[in-house]
């Protein structure tokens, strides 16, 4: 089998190439959520499963299924994945590397004739992007989340897509879809019909470029903690009349905050604890702000991320107890709610030891890490499925239209997932 997903490699790059050519917008691709862009890929991919011989499906929420029938239906199955929706003049490869390995580790398994004991099904997400696509109360992956039943009641409408300002209900409605079952239920991935999701993506960061490895296997998807609409309203006034200790000048106020947030990161990172923080959308009202003007008002976010459940609650704390003190010294008012929170999910040890032991038997290096962004391999673990994620080198980052993952690099994960999912599927 693994001489035949290295046969796979031309395959998978025209695949990518397909991909690209259907979504090219300006340097980089657009495949929009629940729109033309995300649905040529879907039917792209549709296309070629049923070329393998798969029984192709589409769900409520509108995510493909493409099912490799094994000798024993009555077995629960396993899954692999990804999404094929991109950001707005995006990267080629977030998302789709996952679907197209796992169609090539399928396709490589047909060619060597093989048949596992258990289905394995490809599945393509939708709208895994949502937090670039859809604006409003929403939790994010929404097509998985749609598909294992865990959608916030009320999302369907709360969730507004950014290009048509229309709720999602009426976006998976115009697409063809049905929400009203995903409403009313049961969860169309029932967790007792599957055994297991694997996920293989891109690394979104620099850790396996700079360390010269071309394979990371995944212990946890960090959680998030995340003020997405924080304000600072202090009082606008003159700036040259206004003296020290009797201005209320937003600025400094948010400035106080950001440096005690690097500070208290600093010094947990230095204890050893698995933490990163982001302070975006740090913005004046340029309409009212002036250079002889003390600012009365900054708009912000923050984006709190770690695996440990213990290091959120603590970041939590600190950034509420010291905007308290903030408000008292300078006099103005900081408002961190809503105030989101999404728990770390850890991915199941036994399948990162078999990920690990895959690649090991291969031969491929590989590193054990943890994924600083989200992925819908966080919603199966977090909905009882056991889960794991195969990550690919992959140079310049990702959500630009630099992604640089390198096909050699993309083939040895291949290898990993597909020995993986024979190990798992094939004689089980």
């Amino acid at each position: 089998m693994d001489a035949a997903v290295v046969a796979r490699e031309t395959f998978a790059a025209s695949v990518f190439e397909s991909l690209r050519a259907d979504s090219v917008d300006g340097p980089g691709v657009t495949r929009t959520s629940y729109m033309a862009g995300e649905q040529r890929a879907h039917d792209a991919v549709a296309e070629l499963a049923s070329g393998l011989g798969l029984a192709v499906s589409v769900d409520a929420a509108g995510n493909l299924a493409a099912r490799f029938a094994g000798r024993r239906p009555e077995l629960p199955a396993w899954i692999t994945g990804s999404h094929l929706d991109s950001v707005h003049v995006g990267g080629n490869f977030d998302g789709a590397a996952g679907v197209v390995a796992g169609l090539t580790a399928i396709a490589a398994m047909i060619d060597a004739g093989l048949r596992p004991q258990r289905d394995i099904v490809l599945m393509a997400f939708r709208a895994e992007e949502s937090s670039t696509w859809f604006v409003g109360r929403h939790g994010g992956h929404l097509g998985s989340r749609a598909a294992l039943g865990s959608l916030w009641e009320g999302e369907l409408d709360s969730a507004i897509h950014v290009a048509t300002g229309r709720p999602l209900r009426a976006m998976m409605t115009e697409a063809g879809f049905d929400p009203g079952r995903i409403e009313t239920g049961p969860s169309i991935l029932n967790p007792a019909d599957y055994a297991g999701y694997i996920e293989l993506h891109i690394e979104q960061g620099p850790i396996l470029e700079n360390r010269a490895i071309p394979v990371g296997i995944v212990t946890g998807i960090r959680g998030a903690y995340r003020v997405r609409n924080g304000r600072v309203l202090g009082a606008y006034s003159h700036s040259g009349a206004v003296p020290h200790e009797y201005r209320q000048d937003a600025v400094f106020a948010m400035a106080d905050l950001v440096m005690a947030l690097d500070g208290e990161w600093a010094r947990r990172r230095a204890a050893g604890e698995d933490l990163v923080v982001t302070v975006g959308k740090f913005a004046t009202e340029a309409e009212r702000h002036s250079l002889t003007k003390v600012p009365g008002q900054v708009d912000f976010a923050i984006d709190i991320r770690s695996q440990g459940r213990d290091t959120l609650d603590g970041m939590e704390t600190f950034l509420r107890d010291k905007a308290r003190m903030i408000e008292a010294q300078r006099g103005v008012a900081l408002t961190l709610e809503p105030f989101d929170r999404s728990s770390p999910s850890p991915m199941a040890p036994l399948l990162v030891a078999a990920l690990q032991e895959g690649a090991e038997g291969l031969g491929i290096p590989y590193l054990t890490m943890a994924s600083g962004g989200g992925h819908d391999a966080q919603d199966f673990a977090d909905a009882g499925i056991p889960a794991a994620m195969i990550f690919v080198r992959n140079d310049k980052g990702s959500h630009n239209p630099n992604e640089a993952m390198e096909i050699a690099d993309f083939m040895q994960a291949t290898r990993v997932l597909a020995n993986v999912l024979w190990a798992m599927a094939g004689e089980a």
